[in-house]
């Protein structure tokens, strides 16, 4: 697919998800088609995303399906459902649903309502996430601790792979969510974090190699950094209580 130009690519996949929103779900208004191809940076494999919005559903649901060789990601809503994921987007540090709303390009033929929808995204993403801190700040920080210290002395390259693929996600939550900015997940961790600091995106990627190598000094002077800015490492101490529910039976003899 990469082989067509950005933008006859971009209105092919338009046509595409208008299509699909016809036939696949009647009774639908409207869907806020984004994803790479939509802002022409499509590759092979790119897929499309859609916000389904119906009036009004029991129940929303997602469903992946290929349309004329696209593959196609649907998230089917109502707003009432669409606004409780916006705000779980808000919760969480990450705009993914966000984002599809405020970017995305509306089609079908009843769009009364979808301008209402994509401001309220758009005052959320304005906004920024919820603070980072109390419970979940900690157990970050405990979790970044944790696998810091498993970089400490030698650890062959798998071993020290693994653990820096791991710690990876969780520092650059702390880098960006714990400074007050919108985080991300998969391809969108390295992509919002250079665009708040380049510089910080070199240092991390430079101790990645490191470690994938073997060496992991670089790695965990930044997770040390990080950590120092915030009170320092957290283990002794911590505590966090389980959802499981036990039944208080006694323990028999």
């Amino acid at each position: 697919m990469n082989q067509y130009h950005p933008g006859i690519l971009a209105n092919q996949a338009l046509a595409v998800a208008a299509h699909a929103l016809e036939t696949r779900f009647a009774g639908a208004h409207f869907a806020f088609v984004a994803g790479s191809i939509m802002r022409g940076q499509g590759t092979i494999g790119s897929d499309i995303d859609m916000v389904v919005i119906y009036p009004r559903l029991e129940r929303a649901w997602r469903e992946s399906f290929v349309e004329e060789g696209f593959p196609v990601e649907a998230f089917v809503q109502d707003p009432a459902t669409l606004d409780v994921f916006l705000g779980r987007d808000v919760e969480n540090g990450r705009p993914v649903m966000i984002n599809m709303v405020v970017e995305g390009r509306i089609v079908g033929a009843h769009v009364k309502g979808a301008a209402a929808l994509r401001a309220r995204a758009a005052s959320l993403l304005k906004a920024g996430p919820a603070p980072l801190n109390g419970e979940r700040l900690e157990f970050l920080l405990y979790q970044v601790s944790d696998l810091a210290d498993d970089l400490r002395g030698y650890r062959d390259r798998e071993e020290m792979l693994a653990i820096a693929v791991t710690l990876y996600p969780k520092l650059v939550d702390l880098m960006l969510w714990g400074r007050g900015h919108w985080s991300g997940a998969g391809k969108w961790l390295p992509r919002r974090l250079r665009a708040v600091d380049a510089a910080l995106a070199d240092q991390l990627s430079a101790a990645m190699a490191t470690a994938a190598a073997g060496d992991g000094a670089a790695l965990l002077a930044l997770c040390e950094r990080e950590l120092a800015a915030r009170g320092g490492a957290v283990f002794a101490g911590f505590r966090r209580v389980s959802d499981v529910v036990g039944f208080g039976a006694p323990i028999l003899a």
